[in-house]
């Protein structure tokens, strides 16, 4: 193994090679699955599990201290979102690597063993992830670029879909690109990543007013600024259903691909383009989406289609209500959203 990166200040040493941080909520169906996998598939490494169970009500921990009590369970009395349930896991971990995993992700076999040798042999890189794919086979988005409000207009649109071979266009996800060529990006998904613990100790972490979605945005952002690469290796692969724990929250809507709380991405992206962008990044992301959807409401109701005016009515209504809940994207609202 090469030598590892001089650490940025505040960094703590580790005595593991690997530790897998999984954050679950109402996870059960899907845990013991995955925790069988990771036994198998940490065999011979010298590594660890930390589950973080955010205060489910389907038995998860309970599954988890029942049928493997070789993982390191911290259970929450909270929900505390996705960026503060890491951070917490963080601190109970003592590998070189931090491998943040959604319940609802599986590592290809091998994916750990060449990550960490990955991650070795490029000292430059702070974070990286692999490819994912849905449980049909299909390739998710797996390396993305910063968002920006022009990507925004693309996708609202529907350039973004309709020309996924344009650099312009499809910028965003990155369509135009061969998906089996490594590739230095701004940002990776969070449900599949390796992180180096000593970076994400001295960052801070997550920034916990993030509960939910843009956290992992915001972070490869400091990374980045901090001086470390984004990188993007194919070899590394993991199925990745996505949305299971987003479904079970019945008192918020889901977005129409089901993997999304509708609400909870609104609020993270105002907080993130006003934490990024300033006042104008919040409020034109804010008018843009809200006037689009306007926009939408307005044919739908001219040409006769009571229902799709009534969706996007409700929209625009919990567009107004998350600029208001965060006050333009300067306040988190306090947890559990």
């Amino acid at each position: 193994m090469s030598a590892t990166p001089d650490a940025l200040p505040g960094s703590p040493v580790a005595a593991l090679d690997l530790s897998v941080l999984v954050v679950t909520y109402n996870s059960a169906r899907l845990i013991g699955p995955l925790l069988s996998r990771l036994q198998e598939e940490l065999a011979g490494v010298e590594a660890e599990v930390v589950v973080v169970d955010n205060s489910s009500i389907d038995g998860t921990a309970v599954l988890v201290r029942r049928e493997h009590p070789w993982v390191n369970l911290v259970a929450s009395a909270v929900n505390l979102g996705f960026a503060a349930g890491n951070n917490l896991a963080a601190k109970h971990a003592g590998g070189r690597y931090l491998m943040l995993l959604n319940p609802d992700a599986v590592p290809a076999p091998g994916a750990l063993t060449r990550g960490i040798a990955l991650m070795d042999r490029h000292p430059e890189v702070g974070l990286a992830g692999g490819e994912l794919r849905g449980a049909d086979g299909s390739r998710q988005p797996s390396a993305r670029m910063f968002p920006t409000l022009r990507d925004e207009l693309f996708t609202l649109s529907g350039l973004a879909a309709r020309y996924p071979g344009s650099r312009l266009f499809a910028r965003l996800d990155r369509r135009w690109a061969d998906p089996a060529a490594a590739a230095e990006v701004d940002w990776i998904p969070g449900a599949f990543v390796f992180i180096r613990a000593q970076d994400f100790a001295a960052l801070g972490g997550f920034d916990e007013r993030f509960f939910m979605y843009y956290e992992e945005v915001d972070l490869c952002r400091r990374l980045r600024a901090a001086g470390r690469k984004i990188q993007y290796w194919p070899e590394l692969k993991a199925m990745h259903i996505g949305g299971e724990s987003a479904r079970t929250v019945k008192a918020a809507r889901v977005s129409r691909t089901g993997s999304q709380l509708e609400s909870w991405r609104m609020r993270s992206g105002l907080l993130y383009y006003r934490k990024h962008h300033g006042v104008w990044g919040a409020a034109g992301l804010h008018g843009l989406e809200r006037g689009w959807h306007r926009l939408r409401e307005w044919k739908a109701r001219w040409r006769g289609r009571r229902g799709g005016a009534g969706e996007f009515g409700v929209h625009g209504a919990q567009l107004v209500e998350a600029w208001h809940d965060t006050a333009g994207g300067t306040r988190s609202p306090a947890r559990p959203w």
